[in-house]
């Protein structure tokens, strides 16, 4: 029996009597049993049955069946014990994200029965056409391979071609009778998809597993999933886990950090979906238009096979010069950006690319140039137009009253431009072209190959019919001042993706940026740029060339756990810290940091389990006086953490 419970020391299985007016339980199903504390029940997972002939050990017996729907097949628990594992995390919290709450009228309309949909002939020949304009991915799907795929950065009828090409990578999966699940990071990407699987997929075969859905379509589509018959299931970053018996596993863009797991034990959808392809042997797909650090380090392993067009598409991208950027008469876009995009307004629409969404994100003091602060928190002060009462970004309150403490000044300057101050301006540099913000307070899907300017922030670029006929990338020095080891790797997947949305042979300039990252585009080399950050982050062992761990507690307890990792003899180095953190907590906590090669991953996630589970033991015992975890523990953090 596996408890649904958040307590690390309950994550292991426990043995229950089933008593015999329950009848036949089988695996997998909803239970409800005791706990020997206070009488408690709660909820949890029969994942074994066996017959005890030792009658002198007593045991509990099990409450109550919730659910006689098995909606935990054997396959899924091995999937979130081998997730957990690796993250030094819990199976519950994995399934948590996995399995939705149950539904009664959902559960009791299900029939499980689902016929098996086919793809057309007309599908299938379409599928094999597109999937043939990649040299060895046929092969890749036929044999259960794996590989790291560059999309064709351009549309497919109308449809973003790596649409397209998962489309058709799911059509041949399903048309030889199993089961796909595709892996999006955010809604537009998966409309996007649906609308091009629907062209070619059969809609009974399409399971959508997204956190938009209601509880019950999302339960109707978790129950859809455990049947047999096979299915293409398309979701974000929980739809890795699905409980089909997946035949391929593919995911788009695994850059973006929407597909990290924000809840614990916080597993990246690209490494669940590795230790999936590892457990059921189906073909694995990493595509995107740029490549990761993470992805590039498997395929220059061999682990992941590299898979290119057999007749590639190079974007047009013009680099602003130095000398345009630097001339004394130069504004925020240079002249050869401003002409190429007034030529192309006058065929069709022009996408120009901002780093952040509002008026004026950002001011400063108009003597001594300070950034403004809020004198409440301390956070940023914007305006949402011209003249407006600058607001806080962090608390949202207004600083009416507002004076410079460095100067005493009470006048502010607009110390940047968003996505609505950039089309303010550019509105009156284009007479007479329609203006369009795309931003996540103005979402927009789509525009017509009508005449127009759109001004949209990064990721909310909205698709254009027929292409955009220019695109300007703006802020691109600001957006590589964020904090961030892996921001170069960040920029070049936005810029790659917003190029992919230009007509063929369009111009796309990139602004003020120049160095190996603006090579990279230029000659669409992204995989050359990450095999390069990758060789400069072995020698200081930074992930994603070695693994890293966060360990977090009271001083005594990340004492205990730094020592417990003596004995599995890592190098001198590979512990950073303690170091204190500043807060009111009591005792007062330290953070230390663990860096580890892969091959000691799973002793060193082992290791620092063991440390949580024997701090919250002794804690439960009384020896902890906070409410608070005493140790906690986090393998693989973002770069920003570090």
């Amino acid at each position: 029996m596996l408890l649904d419970s958040p307590l690390p020391q309950l994550d292991r299985l426990f043995d229950y009597a089933l008593p015999t007016e329950l009848g036949d339980v089988s695996t997998g199903v909803r239970v409800r049993v005791p706990l020997r504390t206070a009488g408690r029940v709660i909820d949890g997972y029969v994942i074994e049955l066996d017959t005890e002939d030792d009658a002198d050990r007593p045991l509990s017996e099990v409450d109550s069946v919730v659910s006689p729907v098995s909606v935990l097949p054997e396959r899924l628990y091995r999937l979130a014990r081998r997730a957990a594992d690796r993250a030094a995390g819990s199976a519950s919290d994995v399934l948590r994200l996995v399995i939705p709450k149950r539904q009664v009228r959902v559960e009791k309309a299900w029939t499980a029965d689902s016929p098996a949909a086919m793809p057309t002939d007309e599908a299938r020949a379409s599928a094999a056409g597109l999937i043939a304009t990649y040299e060895g991915l046929d092969a890749v799907l036929e044999t259960g391979g794996r590989a790291a795929v560059e999309a064709i950065p351009v549309a497919h009828d109308g449809e973003p071609g790596w649409a397209a090409l998962l489309a058709a990578a799911a059509v041949r999966t399903l048309a030889s009778g199993r089961s796909s699940i595709v892996v999006v990071p955010d809604h537009r990407d998966l409309d996007r998809l649906l609308a091009a699987l629907e062209a070619v997929a059969p809609p009974e075969a399409v399971v959508r597993y997204d956190s938009r859905q209601t509880n019950p379509d999302r339960y109707r589509s978790f129950l859809r999933s455990l049947e047999d018959a096979p299915c293409i299931v398309v979701g974000n970053r929980s739809a890795v886990y699905a409980p089909v018996r997946a035949g391929l596993v593919a995911l788009w863009d695994d850059g973006d950090p929407l597909l990290g797991e924000p809840l614990s034990p916080y597993i990246n959808a690209r490494d669940a979906a590795l230790l999936r392809q590892e457990q059921e042997e189906s073909a694995l797909l990493f595509v995107g238009h740029t490549r990761t650090t993470d992805v590039e380090r498997l395929v220059a392993h061999g682990w992941l096979q590299d898979i290119r067009a057999t007749r590639r598409v190079l974007p047009r991208v013009i680099l602003s010069t130095p000398h345009e950027m630097d001339a004394p008469t130069a504004q925020r876009m240079p002249s050869s950006a401003f002409l190429s995009a007034r030529n192309a307004a006058a065929e069709g629409p022009v996408l120009v690319q901002v780093s952040r969404p509002g008026f004026a994100p950002s001011l400063v003091c108009a003597e001594c140039r300070a950034p403004a602060r809020c004198a409440h928190c301390g956070g940023p002060l914007g305006a949402k137009h011209r003249g407006a009462v600058p607001v806080c970004a962090w608390c949202g309150r207004g600083a009416r009253a507002w004076a410079c403490p460095t100067c005493s000044s009470t006048k502010l300057r607009l110390a940047s431009s968003g996505s609505e101050r950039t089309a303010d301006e550019l509105g009156k540099a284009f007479p007479g072209t329609r203006v369009v913000v795309a931003d996540s307070a103005h979402p927009v899907d789509r525009v017509t190959d009508k005449p127009a300017l759109v001004v949209a922030t990064r990721g909310a670029e909205p698709l254009a019919e027929g292409g955009y006929r220019a695109v300007v990338l703006l802020d691109g020095p600001r957006m590589l001042q964020a904090p961030d080891l892996r921001i170069g790797e960040a920029c070049l997947r936005w810029w790659s993706n917003a190029a992919a949305l230009a007509a063929p042979g369009a111009p796309i300039h990139l602004v003020g940026v120049d160095g190996a990252i603006a090579r990279a585009l230029a000659t669409w080399s992204q995989a050359g740029y990450a095999r390069a950050e990758l060789a400069e982050r072995a020698p200081l062992h930074m992930p994603p060339a070695a693994r890293v761990a966060l360990v977090e507690g009271s001083a005594a307890a990340v004492g205990r756990a730094l020592a417990s990792l003596q004995e599995l003899a890592l190098p001198s180095d590979a512990v950073l810290g303690p170091v204190p953190i500043e807060s009111d907590d009591y005792p007062p906590r330290v953070r230390a940091l663990v860096r580890f090669e892969y091959g000691a991953g799973a002793r060193v996630a082992a290791t620092l389990r063991a440390a949580v589970v024997a701090e919250a033991v002794s804690a439960r015992r009384g020896r902890g006086k906070s409410t608070r975890s005493a140790l906690t523990v986090r393998l693989d953090i973002l770069d920003p953490e570090l």
